[in-house]
């Protein structure tokens, strides 16, 4: 096995068990067990397990990023949107290790952040989807990324929920998200109100 190869099959190996257990509870002797290798040879490539997590984490966060932003070429907002509530449940389907890692929320020693930052990430690629349709329509263009921190947590959160049940199929769990967001953007209120709040104050 040359060096890249053994780099390539201790990441995989060490995929599968932060998957498996989360960073603290995995260690470089398994690791190195399941990999058939000696604890140094995973500190020659990695330095120990903050190493190997560190890129499995990275690795992760750059393929959902992508898979986001390659989602973002339909010609309309709601095609937008439904095309990137697909495309995060597909990397909820597809890679369910890693998105088990990103979702326990990414340790330190990752030195990528938190699942909270990923999701900002995320997000930070559809603002301009909704500043858009905020000025078209008469809205504060400067909430449009408070918007976009909430729908995309709405979808990371529902993926978390079907990543262990798996039912219903992912374009109908993508179906009844944009239902939700999209019916609810569609009927934006210029300023919305607490109705329940207001009552209270003027009894």
């Amino acid at each position: 096995m040359t060096g890249k190869q053994r780099r390539e099959q201790l990441l995989d190996i060490g995929r599968e068990l932060f998957a498996e257990r989360g960073f603290d509870a995995t260690s470089v002797e398994e690791i190195a067990a399941r990999a058939g290798v000696s604890k140094p040879v995973v500190y020659e490539h990695f330095g120990g397990k903050e190493g190997v997590y560190a890129v499995v984490v990275d690795r992760e966060m750059q393929t959902l990023l992508g898979m986001v932003a390659d989602s973002l070429t339909a010609d309309t907002p709601r095609g937008k949107v439904e095309n990137a509530a697909l495309a995060l449940l597909r990397y909820v389907e597809e890679y369910s290790q890693g998105f088990r890692i990103l979702a326990r929320d990414s340790h330190a020693a990752s030195g990528t952040g938190s699942f909270a930052s990923l999701i900002s990430d995320i997000a930070t690629q559809v603002e301009h989807i909704l500043g858009e349709e905020f000025g078209n329509r008469g809205f504060a263009p400067q909430l449009a990324p408070m918007y976009a921190q909430s729908l995309v947590g709405m979808v990371a959160l529902t993926g978390q929920w079907w990543l262990e049940v798996r039912k219903p199929k992912r374009e109908v769990v993508a179906a009844h998200l944009v239902n939700l967001a999209w019916n609810g953007l569609s009927n934006l209120e210029p300023r919305p109100r607490l109705d329940h709040v207001q009552r209270k104050r003027g009894d």
